[in-house]
C-alpha cells in the first residue's frame, strides 16, 4: 500500500512538472513575491484613476516599462502600460488577474522572454508560459486579441540570440494554432547588413531600446493595432 501511495505521488509530481514546467527555475520555485510592490502600485493607481475599458494593453518586461512614448506613438488609441522591468513571461501570466483582466482590454501586446532565457529557462518554457497567459485571458475575455512581440537580438546578450530565434519560432508556431493570437516578428528589423544588432537602435546599456529603437518598434506595432469598437 505504501509503495502504491509513493507511486501515485510520483506520478502526480511528474504530471505537475510536465503541465507547468515554467514554474520551475533550475529546480527552485519561481519567485513571484519580488514583484508584489510593483503590482500593488498598479492596483493602487487603478483605484485612484481607473484605466479606460476596451483599451490596448501592453505588458511585459523593461522593454515595455521603459516605453514612455506609448500614448504619443499611437494617437487615437487608448493605451495602458503594464510593464515591470526584469520580469519574465510567467510573471505576466501570473499577475494577469490583477493587472490585465480588470482593465478588460480589447487587445494585448506582450513582450517578454529575454529575461527568461538569461535566467536559464528554455524557449519551450517561455512558450508554455505564454500559453498560460493566453488561456487566462481568453477564459475571461474570449474576444480579446493577444499579440506576442517577438524578441530582437541585443549586443549585451548576443550569446543567446540563437535561443531567442528559437523562442520566436516556437511562439509563432503556437499562435498559428491559437484563435485570436498573433505574433509580431522583430528580429531582422534590429540587425544591420552584417547580421549583428544595430547599436543605434539600442540604449547605452546595449540591451534596451534607444529612442530610435522605440520608433522602429512603434512602426512595427502600428499596423496590428485593433480599431476602436
Amino acid at each position: 500500500m505504501d509503495a502504491m501511495k509513493r507511486g501515485v505521488f510520483l506520478l502526480l509530481a511528474i504530471g505537475f512538472l510536465v503541465a507547468a514546467p515554467w514554474r520551475v527555475v533550475l529546480g527552485a520555485a519561481h519567485n513571484f513575491a519580488k514583484w508584489e510592490k510593483e503590482i500593488a502600485a498598479f492596483e493602487a493607481a487603478d483605484r485612484t484613476n481607473p484605466p479606460p475599458k476596451h483599451a490596448i494593453l501592453f505588458i511585459g518586461s523593461s522593454g515595455i516599462r521603459k516605453w514612455r512614448t506609448l500614448a504619443k506613438d499611437f494617437p487615437g488609441h487608448k493605451v495602458i502600460n503594464r510593464g515591470f522591468g526584469g520580469s519574465e513571461m510567467i510573471d505576466s501570466a501570473h499577475f494577469a488577474e490583477r493587472i490585465v483582466l480588470p482593465c478588460e482590454p480589447r487587445q494585448i501586446f506582450v513582450r517578454a522572454g529575454g529575461n527568461d532565457l538569461a535566467a536559464g529557462k528554455t524557449p519551450e518554457q517561455v512558450v508554455a508560459a505564454f500559453k498560460e497567459l493566453v488561456a487566462k485571458v481568453h477564459a475571461k475575455l474570449p474576444e480579446t486579441e493577444i499579440v506576442c512581440i517577438g524578441w530582437n537580438p541585443t549586443i549585451k546578450r548576443l550569446k543567446q540570440a540563437d535561443k531567442e530565434k528559437q523562442m520566436n519560432a516556437l511562439i509563432a508556431a503556437c499562435v498559428r494554432e491559437t484563435p485570436r493570437a498573433k505574433f509580431l516578428e522583430t528580429f531582422d528589423s534590429y540587425v544591420g547588413p552584417d547580421g549583428k544588432p544595430r547599436a543605434d537602435l539600442l540604449d547605452t546599456d546595449k540591451l534596451h531600446f534607444s529612442p530610435e529603437g522605440y520608433r522602429r518598434l512603434a512602426d512595427l506595432v502600428r499596423p496590428l493595432l485593433s480599431k476602436e469598437p
